[in-house]
């Protein structure tokens, strides 16, 4: 979910995850968006739950779509500020989900 867009950008995190059982998970979360909205786009910083080391993460490689890859037990808002080349930004916010094998989501 987008919440500010003064950088003027049509993106939205998007993510990934697989369970790895006894209540762990390895996920990532990426920008999505068109290649020109993504070319636009210096770095991300992610902004994890405090429980994570270094909670506080910067991407920049643009082929990758600035992804980040962590794994751990709960979900939490995931936080980011992609910052432009021209020096504008915009923030975004995602509800991490994770599932299980059987698809039922946890709640911790």
């Amino acid at each position: 979910m987008q919440t500010s867009a003064s950088a003027n950008l049509n993106i939205r995190i998007q993510q990934d995850q697989k369970y790895h059982g006894d209540d762990w998970w390895s996920w990532s979360i990426w920008i999505e968006g068109d290649d020109d909205e993504l070319d636009r786009i210096e770095k991300v910083v992610y902004q994890l739950h405090r429980s994570f080391p270094d909670p506080v993460r910067t991407v920049t490689q643009r082929k990758s779509k600035f992804k980040l890859s962590a794994e751990g037990w709960g979900v939490f808002t995931i936080y980011a500020r992609v910052q432009t080349h021209d020096g504008s930004a915009c923030k975004l916010s995602h509800e991490l989900e994770l599932r299980y094998d059987d698809g039922s989501m946890t709640t911790a």
